[in-house]
């Protein structure tokens, strides 16, 4: 239990982060990253006076008067290690993830103060409610589970109702301050959907996004991190926890989702890796203009148009089993005869009895989508008619199975978003671009002293 809960607990933390509707656009363009030295007039040469590494300092910090701790950063820190799923990590890229985890709790002591300056607040008995709605999702309601888990990885209940607390005064702070004052007209949300009408059979991707920004000076250390996350995920890492984390781009909050997108709309470097991708594939680290991506495929379909993936199969499942210490020659033997045997069953209708003269099992599911099947099965099922089987699959150890096609619902024809949608989407990416720029001035205005 503990360990499936390890990834979804980080994971369905990105539920109470800036929770806006993905947007299609690039997350280095929402980073605001300038290649240039910003007019800092900087030489090419610089001889620094003393010793500074400031990878070195001790990780806790002031902020405008508050207080962070060790202990604070030790236990956000569990969390995202709790997703890494046991992977090893290196001292080098631990101290590099304790002082994102550092900034990023500057970050959200900013947001909250910023919101109590504003008298906004979020009342404790609402900060519960999320939290006990956390661990519904994992431990069926038991919020003492939930909380014994996370004293178990070495955080606490205190450090995620903090995160839950700051990022619920954040998106109030931008209900009042921001979202009131984005304007999308009619004439933009029609345009679009012009665009959407005239592309329709061309191909949309689901992207997510890890993007690290960089300068000539930095590229080569920026280049190295990349790739250092990217081999923890695939080791097994969440993305969506390495995305909240190390993600510089807006979409951090939903976890690097970048939404549906079309191949014009990347940039051409992005768009010559996705359009060969499929479905669950990690790609990177790329480099663009201004830094480096890392790029998952959550899903591709075709704009407008129904996608067979999403039909809806009534299956049944013949399956045998084997026992322990059978000798290879004898389950091949059985293998043979079921495949043979089943060959011969004359529809669904027949199933059960041919099953029970087989010694076989019979499981029925009326209710399953083509996509929640392994890939290797949906082009399959997709050529299947009813009454056909699949080919054998399986091991000694698993079972051997095949799965009978009883019946098959198509998806009717996307309509695609509606008015309402698009100008929802619209508004929520203008309102992450200010929030960015929100809160980059609480951090310049801030006085912030690290001990």
């Amino acid at each position: 239990m503990i360990e499936k809960t390890k990834s979804k607990l980080v994971s369905c933390l990105a539920v109470f982060g800036l929770v806006l509707a993905p947007i299609a656009a690039t997350a280095q363009d929402a980073a605001g990253v300038d290649s240039g030295d910003g007019g800092l007039n900087i030489p090419e040469n610089v001889t620094l006076l003393g010793q500074n590494d400031p990878n070195v300092r001790t990780a806790t910090a002031v902020v405008n008067g508050q207080v962070i701790t060790g202990t604070d950063i030790d236990q956000r820190m569990a969390l995202v290690l709790a997703a890494s799923q046991g992977q090893k990590i290196s001292p080098q890229e631990m101290q590099m993830l304790r002082m994102q985890v550092l900034r990023n709790l500057i970050d959200e002591t900013l947001q909250i103060q910023a919101a109590a300056a504003q008298e906004i607040s979020v009342d404790p008995a609402e900060i519960e409610q999320t939290y006990a709605q956390v661990a519904a999702r994992n431990f069926g309601q038991d919020t003492a589970a939930m909380d014994k888990y996370l004293y178990s990885i070495g955080s606490s209940p205190a450090s995620l109702k903090r995160q839950i607390e700051g990022e619920t005064a954040w998106r109030r702070l931008l209900q009042r301050n921001v979202t009131p004052f984005v304007n999308v007209s009619e004439e933009e949300v029609n345009e679009i959907l012009k665009r959407l009408e005239e592309s329709r059979g061309t191909e949309e991707y689901r992207l997510g996004e890890i993007y690290l920004s960089a300068t000539p000076e930095t590229r080569e250390a920026v280049g190295q991190n990349a790739a250092r996350i990217v081999q923890q995920l695939q080791q097994g890492g969440s993305f969506v926890a390495y995305a909240r984390q190390f993600s510089e781009a807006s979409t951090a909050a939903v976890g690097g989702d970048l939404g549906w997108v079309r191949l014009g709309q990347l940039p051409p470097e992005l768009a010559t890796v996705a359009r060969s991708m499929q479905p669950g594939q990690l790609v990177g680290p790329v480099e663009i203009p201004g830094g480096f991506s890392i790029l998952y495929l959550i899903d591709k379909r075709q704009v407008l148009m129904a996608d067979p993936r999403d039909a809806m199969l009534s299956l049944k499942q013949i399956s045998i089993s084997f026992p322990k210490g059978i000798s290879q020659d004898e389950a091949n033997a059985r293998v043979e005869n079921f495949t043979a045997g089943v060959r011969t069953i004359k529809g669904c209708g027949d199933a059960e009895r041919a099953a029970a003269a087989l010694g076989a099992d019979v499981v029925s599911n009326d209710q399953i989508r083509v996509r929640a099947l392994p890939e290797q099965l949906q082009g399959v099922l997709l050529q299947m008619q009813v009454g056909q089987v699949t080919p054998p699959f399986g091991s000694v150890e698993d079972g051997v199975r095949v799965l009978m096609l009883c019946g098959r619902d198509d998806p009717k024809v996307e309509s695609g978003p509606d008015f309402d949608t698009i100008m929802a989407q619209l508004e929520d990416e203008r309102v992450q671009k200010r929030a960015q720029r929100y809160l980059r001035d609480l951090r310049g205005d801030a006085i912030i002293e690290y001990n």
